[in-house]
């Protein structure tokens, strides 16, 4: 994630000295700026996850909707922006048994209508006890481009990376009746650390 960003400054960092080269010093500027963002964004901090029979978030941000999809699912749905860290987490340990990937739209992403609409890449985990929980990785607007780094079959722990969506986006994680939820609209939330959800049993 941090050597992504790296990619990304160092061609900002070589068109903004090219630029200057063939005009002048400060035309060159904007680019700098850029490349200095592209470090801050791919940023990806090392976090402590709670020990538990927790759903934690899998995705900094706000949380955007608390709702019931159904009479067994309630959907959380966090709300990322530019300046959130965009490395996302698995909310629980298990196997990853469905990955589903889905073309769409580009709509905002705090907007409800994008959770249905936009470009997903959903994702199954079930834990060793036949606990699930689906999260869906979603594009906005701005972010074009869903990076998943995990495949059907892989064990994942509780709060281990699986992968990121690039400049501004949206995870919904849709959860049991099994789950108390412990998060509201308009928090906010940080991936492998904030706990969305306890286990009722």
């Amino acid at each position: 994630m941090v050597i992504t960003g790296v990619y990304y400054a160092l061609g900002l960092l070589a068109g903004g000295l090219l630029v200057s080269y063939l005009s002048r010093p400060w035309f060159g500027f904007p680019l700098y700026i850029l490349a200095a963002f592209c470090l801050y964004f791919f940023r990806d901090p090392d976090r402590v996850t709670p020990e538990g029979r927790y759903a934690i978030s899998p995705a900094d941000g706000k949380v955007v909707a608390v709702k019931k999809e159904s009479d067994t699912l309630t959907r959380v749905s966090i709300f990322l922006n530019v300046f959130d860290v965009h490395v996302n987490r698995t909310p629980i340990s298990g196997r990853i048994t469905k990955v589903d990937y889905k073309p769409g739209k580009f709509l905002v992403a705090s907007k409800e209508e994008a959770s249905t609409g936009n470009e997903q890449n959903t994702v199954t985990v079930e834990a060793g006890d036949g606990t699930r929980v689906v999260f869906k990785q979603i594009a906005g607007l701005v972010a074009r481009r869903i990076v998943f780094w995990k495949k059907v079959g892989d064990t994942v722990k509780m709060g281990e990376r699986i992968g990121l969506i690039k400049f501004g986006s949206r995870m919904d994680v849709l959860l049991g009746p099994e789950w108390r939820i412990r998060v509201r609209e308009g928090q906010r939330v940080v991936a492998g650390a904030s706990i969305l959800a306890a286990r009722k049993d």
